[in-house]
């Protein structure tokens, strides 16, 4: 009997320790479980949160370029504005930076001599300040030209011979240059024909002749002639002025001493 109740107790004791054992296994399963179901919230957690910096971020910049888009065409248009309002003097260097050499003059060739569109002619200066050209001038509603809408130089010489004031300006001036006399050619109006404003700045490259002077930027030109007998060839003169620095300054002050009806053809628009 004895080892009959020794035999139930053993019995017993195994059945409690599978027990435990199947509690033990039970249990690390579950904490494996949760500890999977933690790990999987954090990362989705993290995700969540780099998604919501990822949008604030793609927030902020589409802000900022949404802001630049409005700013760059208020810029523009108070740039403009102050250029229109601006007189003359205000804008390039002062004449004593602008370092021009003295007005040079030369007689004057090509009075009403004009040749069909497309020739080529060959000017005796670079740039011309004179000299055959085509049989219409450019219009007198658009005073400054960049490379890529400029019209063919023997067009502006007919404008010279109208009386214009021609600012010819190296291609390859500094942007800050052709900033300034940008900036000049907006002071003279195009709404409505008037004389004194008759002014072009016109790039000037290579492919349309060498021998720019060397280390200045702009050449400032007029067709001039005796307003008393504009029509007499003879009497006409190419005058010409080279700068290193654009000057609203200079330019105003050779506007003054070579003015429009000093011109073979003042009245040409």
């Amino acid at each position: 009997m004895a080892k009959a109740k020794s035999d139930e107790n053993s019995a017993t004791s195994g059945a409690t320790s599978s027990k435990t054992a199947t509690a033990k296994a039970s249990s690390a399963k579950s904490g494996a479980a949760q500890s999977r179901r933690d790990k999987l919230a954090s990362l989705e957690a993290a995700r969540k949160k780099e998604q919501r910096s990822r949008t604030i971020r793609l927030f902020v910049i589409c802000l900022v370029l949404a802001l630049a888009l409005l700013a760059y065409p208020v810029y523009l248009f108070v740039d403009d504005y102050r250029a229109r309002n601006a007189t003359i003097d205000d804008l390039g260097s002062s004449i004593a930076v602008a370092s021009c050499d003295p007005v040079t003059e030369h007689e004057a060739t090509g009075n009403q001599d004009h040749v069909p569109e497309g020739t080529k002619v060959d000017y005796a200066q670079t740039p011309p300040d004179s000299g055959k050209h085509y049989p219409s001038p450019a219009p007198f509603t658009k005073h400054f030209y960049a490379a890529a809408d400029r019209p063919p130089v023997e067009t502006l010489v007919h404008n010279l011979e109208h009386g214009y004031t021609v600012v010819w300006y190296r291609a390859d001036a500094p942007s800050k240059q052709v900033k300034d006399l940008q900036r000049i050619a907006k002071t003279f109006g195009s709404e409505e024909y008037d004389p004194a404003d008759k002014f072009i700045a016109a790039p000037w490259s290579d492919a349309d002749g060498t021998g720019f002077p060397a280390g200045k930027n702009i050449v400032i030109t007029h067709w001039t002639a005796d307003p008393n007998d504009p029509g007499n060839p003879s009497l006409q003169k190419g005058v010409r002025q080279v700068c290193t620095n654009v000057s609203g300054a200079a330019i105003k002050d050779f506007m003054t001493k070579y003015p429009v009806p000093n011109s073979p053809e003042p009245n040409g628009a």
